[in-house]
């Protein structure tokens, strides 16, 4: 009898209250994925509140994508459903924003992905190309200088002077992406006399969008993008230019990081290559191998807008009216069948019953250290 009024005690116990917020807070900042934290709001209405008023989901948002609290400042919701709330904050319009601002950190966890070692989709065009197709833009989107036992690079045309700049324009994943670094590796002709590097003696990089996006993506399907279409400044809006980079006169993939985490908006990536080192006859070249784009897709539910006056951006999102999510898909999209927020409503008991148990262990072992220290 006693056992069971002791069990009774421990099954009401409401752990945030007993160790206090600031202690509650440190026990859940070890959650290290949004779906714990959508079920921990789920346990109750007061720990729902706790979760949304310290602002959880977003702190451990920024853990997650660290680079951008650089380049982001808000984010917004559009059309996205508020379930109705009972017994709500006093300042109605602050508890409707915190948790509209948990919803939207909550969605873009669940949905971005880490980083990728290459966020380059197709190679568009280039501003030349010495012998076509054999030699094109598109022989870089391949790892390494070789592919079925023959040289896989692009090569410009010969030019008199080594002054003149080539361009290499390629489509994103992505027409948000948080890029970090960019690789390029210089082509060795291991088949001429020497093995020379076409490499170039500086590069930059240039992130934006086509003027005319329809007239670009059709282009690009029927394999007809030019390197009229590159060289013309008027067909491309610039939102990203890198500062210059000094290029190797090495066969390596080279990294170049920029100087902070860049948001390219428009889908685009142009490589400026300048200055000609190698000489074959009368001509100078440039060639690449290999490029690749280290970064962050953000979804296409996801827009930018500039933020006034800090200067970042504002992520918008504006999700689709079947836009579904589940607890089982937040890992994997292949089995969405509910609702994000609909998520709470299918937790079991035994969900919540687990969860508890993992909270209570990790409360003992924090209490057990700061006793031994004591």
């Amino acid at each position: 009898m006693i056992f069971g009024k002791i069990s009774e005690v421990k099954t009401k116990m409401d752990f945030i209250q007993w160790l206090g917020p600031d202690m509650s807070i440190k026990v859940l900042s070890y959650l290290d994925h949004p779906c714990d934290l959508v079920r921990v709001s789920s346990v109750s209405r007061s720990w729902n509140r706790f979760v949304i008023e310290n602002g959880l989901c977003k702190q451990l948002f920024f853990e997650m994508f660290p680079e951008i609290s650089d380049v982001v400042d808000s984010v917004e919701v559009d059309n996205m459903m508020i379930e109705p709330v009972t017994n709500m904050l006093d300042n109605c319009a602050n508890w409707e924003c915190l948790k509209r601002e948990h919803k939207a950190y909550a969605v873009m966890a669940f949905k971005l992905k880490p980083y990728v070692k290459n966020c380059i989709s197709k190679a568009i065009a280039a501003s030349s190309t010495n012998n076509y197709p054999e030699e094109s833009i598109v022989n870089t989107l391949e790892p390494g200088d070789r592919t079925e036992n023959r040289a896989s690079y692009w090569l410009s045309e010969g030019q008199s002077s080594p002054g003149v700049p080539e361009s290499l324009v390629y489509k994103l994943c992505s027409k948000i992406c948080l890029i970090t670094k960019i690789r390029v590796q210089p082509f060795q002709a291991y088949f001429q006399d020497g093995s020379p590097i076409y490499s170039a003696y500086t590069i930059r990089f240039r992130i934006g969008h086509p003027r005319h996006h329809i007239k670009l993506e059709s282009a690009i399907a029927h394999g007809i993008a030019t390197s009229n279409m590159v060289g013309d400044t008027t067909q491309f809006v610039w939102t990203y230019t890198s500062p210059y980079y000094q290029m190797l006169q090495e066969n390596q993939l080279q990294e170049f990081t920029l100087p902070e985490p860049a948001l390219g908006i428009g889908g685009v990536l142009l490589v400026e290559l300048r200055g000609r080192v190698q000489q074959q006859g009368l001509y100078y070249y440039i060639g690449i191998s290999h490029v690749q784009v280290v970064g962050l897709p953000i979804l296409q539910a996801f827009d930018v807008k500039t933020y006034q006056p800090s200067g970042k951006y504002t992520l918008k999102y504006c999700p689709p009216d079947n836009c579904i999510y589940s607890a089982s898909s937040s890992r994997s999209d292949s089995n969405n069948h509910s609702r994000l927020w609909s998520l709470t409503s299918s937790i079991t008991k035994l969900d919540v019953i687990l969860f508890m148990m993992h909270c209570l262990v990790l409360v003992l072992g924090i209490l057990l250290l700061m006793t031994k220290k004591l």
